[in-house]
């Protein structure tokens, strides 16, 4: 994990990717912690739906939302273009299917409650995690 980064507390605002349910977005709301988070497809109406990830990427940085994503094949490699050039970006959280996989909807909510509660002081701008169970 990185260290916290002192600054405005804020809240987290999480993007979840659409292999993500929505599921897991209304359970945290449930839970109340200081958390935004947002299903893909009810973020901006559905929009970005199939839509490319850096397109994604850079709306969701525009909000300062952090991505929350299963997919390890397309968005490591652009972030590493990013890097490169400089591109910033609000943050990724990588979830390992191995470790949560995509139907365990509970698992995803306590995981992603508990790294609110860890990383409540955080800039999550250019942040890359993975998620812990």
């Amino acid at each position: 994990m990185f260290p916290a980064v002192p600054g405005n507390l804020e809240v987290l605002k999480l993007l979840l990717d659409e292999h993500i349910s929505p599921a897991v977005a209304a359970g945290l709301l449930r839970r109340r912690a200081p958390i935004d988070a947002c299903a893909m497809a009810e973020w901006e109406g559905g929009e970005f739906l199939g839509e490319d990830d850096a397109r994604i990427l850079r709306h969701a940085a525009g909000q300062r939302r952090t991505l929350v994503t299963y997919d390890r094949r397309t968005i490591p490699p652009l972030l590493k273009i990013w890097a490169e050039a400089g591109q910033r970006h609000g943050g990724v959280v990588f979830i390992d299917e191995k470790t949560l996989p995509p139907a365990e909807i509970g698992g995803q909510v306590r995981a992603l409650a508990a790294l609110v509660r860890e990383t409540a002081a955080w800039d999550w701008t250019d942040q890359v995690i993975f998620l812990r169970r």
